[in-house]
C-alpha cells in the first residue's frame, strides 16, 4: 500500500489507479470467485485470493517505482 501510495505523494495519480484496477478489478475478485466457487474452497478461497493479489500489486508497484517515471510527472 504504502509503494503504490508513494505514486500519489508524488503528483502520479494514473499509475495507482492502473495498479489498482488491474491487482483488485482483474486479479482478486475473479480468483476469489474462481477460488469460491469453481474450486470448492468457499470462503477459504476468498481469503486465499487476498494475499495473492496484494503480491501481485506489489510486484507490480515495485515494477513501475522502479522504472522511475514518476520523477517525470509535473503536478
Amino acid at each position: 500500500m504504502v509503494l503504490v501510495q508513494a505514486f500519489n505523494g508524488a503528483g502520479d495519480t494514473v499509475t495507482p489507479t492502473v495498479i489498482n484496477v488491474l491487482g483488485f478489478w482483474l486479479c482478486e475478485i475473479p480468483l476469489a470467485w474462481t477460488l469460491a466457487y469453481p474450486a470448492g474452497m468457499g470462503v477459504r478461497g476468498v481469503f486465499v485470493a487476498i494475499p495473492i493479489s496484494e503480491l501481485l500489486i506489489t510486484l507490480m508497484g515495485w515494477a513501475m517505482f522502479s522504472r522511475g517515471r514518476w520523477k517525470k510527472r509535473v503536478i
